[in-house]
């Protein structure tokens, strides 16, 4: 089957995380919104239909049209191998795929506190605020628990044990989506997570995610999507 992703063609955001599943499953794809006339059809999509999604990601799978990302991860797990096969493993694996997707709204919302709808510069210094809250409080919490997860899961160095998942696929883009945001407190904060460290350049050596962050299909992080480096947020936790 050939899929087609429909996501904002200038940033990573959301999509990233399918299109990393896309990319370690080696399954054939199309970003349509990067090709000439596909925010149109991606827009087309969400204003049509019985079942139309509020927002992107979105991926059509044959008949299929499937939103949320948890719920495009799950689904693709399942079908390439990226999922447990038990119930509860596949449980387990959206349980931990739906703690990274909390985490990641907490991780936008420092730059945009307020509103979505504001600019960053509306907002800045309530922003500090939250990012100060979140370098000190929640990323250490977060970014804790999934090392207790690692140090917990059957020996293998993944998430749910000895085969990768698609929540570690996740996992590692939150930690390079936050390195890239706040290297200084990255810096601080990576000493005490030994797994998750290990974790994120397990799955960066992969072959087929080598070649993919190797390649243009890997959109650069920048200060339009999640993952956005001001300074002065860097330095918000002292």
């Amino acid at each position: 089957m050939r899929y087609a992703l429909y996501y904002w063609p200038d940033i990573q955001g959301r999509g990233e995380f399918v299109r990393l599943a896309l990319e370690e499953a080696g399954a054939d794809y199309r970003d349509v919104a990067r090709e000439p006339g596909g925010t149109a059809a991606m827009a087309r999509l969400m204003a049509e239909g019985a079942r139309p999604p509020l927002a992107p990601p979105f991926l059509e799978a044959g008949r299929l049209l499937i939103g949320q990302t948890a719920n495009i991860l799950q689904f693709l797990g399942d079908r390439h191998g990226l999922a447990p096969a038990s119930e509860a493993g596949r449980f387990w694996a959206q349980q931990l795929q739906l703690t990274l997707a909390d985490f990641l709204q907490e991780i936008h919302d420092s730059h945009h506190p307020i509103a979505s709808g504001l600019y960053y510069d509306d907002q800045r210094a309530e922003a500090k605020r939250r990012t100060a809250d979140l370098l000190a409080e929640r990323a250490p919490k977060f970014l804790g628990h999934f090392e207790t997860v690692l140090a917990r899961a059957p020996a293998g160095g993944w998430l749910l044990g000895r085969r990768l998942s698609y929540p570690d696929l996740s996992l590692f883009q939150i930690l390079a989506g936050l390195r890239y945001a706040f290297p200084r407190a990255m810096a601080r904060l990576e000493p005490g997570l030994p797994r998750v460290v290990a974790l994120h350049e397990r799955v960066a050596a992969r072959p087929r995610i080598a070649a993919y962050l190797a390649s243009a299909r890997r959109i650069p992080f920048n200060e339009d999507g999640i993952f956005r480096h001001y300074p002065e947020l860097d330095a918000a936790a002292g």
